[in-house]
């Protein structure tokens, strides 16, 4: 009897366990995604700046939703054609890469219909070990397979200030637009 108890556990145990086991994953597209972010000086000058290194994973949950898990790493950020802002960004004023390595998005779960017909994608941002809710607009797709055909395109501001970014306030807006251009890794043939 005592072996049928602990493999009823074990049974109850996997089952419970199940859905976790059974989501399946999709990584972005190097070669393909961008993930930036747009500042603006005092002076009405635009700088683009984009995370040159990232990790990020679609996950395919066992309700039929997804939810984007992204890590974009700090010391890779590149201002475009601003080396001394790239060191900025990089040091302590800004996202202080040495002692935050990433910034993370997780998002909550979401119907696919949403990559389709554009709209809001809710989740929480991770910068310099302060987590907020962020909600993220999702473009309308142009194609019929958004992260394969075409770009998967997301935007969202977030205020520096929130985030304990608040140095050169007097020579750097306070908002941040992260720009994000996703495509997923082509599926491999069986």
């Amino acid at each position: 009897m005592f072996g049928w108890k602990r493999w009823g556990w074990c049974g109850l145990a996997v089952l419970c366990l199940w859905p976790a086991l059974a989501a399946t994953a999709e990584t972005f597209d190097p070669a393909a995604s961008r993930f930036g972010f747009e500042l603006r000086t005092r002076w009405g000058m635009k700088l683009e700046g984009e995370f040159a290194r990232y990790e990020g994973e679609v996950k395919h949950l066992h309700d039929g939703r997804h939810q984007v898990v992204l890590r974009m790493f700090t010391e890779s950020v590149e201002i475009i054609g601003h080396p001394r802002y790239s060191e900025w960004t990089r040091g302590p004023q800004f996202f202080e890469a040495k002692r935050y390595p990433v910034v993370v998005f997780v998002s909550k779960p979401y119907d696919e219909q949403l990559l389709k017909y554009g709209g809001d994608l809710a989740g929480d941002l991770s910068i310099r070990g302060i987590t907020r809710p962020k909600t993220l607009t999702v473009a309308p797709s142009t194609c019929a397979r958004p992260g394969r055909d075409c770009d998967v395109i997301a935007t969202g501001a977030v205020r520096r200030s929130d985030y304990d970014m608040d140095d050169w306030m007097m020579a750097v807006s306070d908002r941040v637009v992260f720009v994000l251009r996703a495509r997923l890794k082509a599926e491999v043939a069986p």
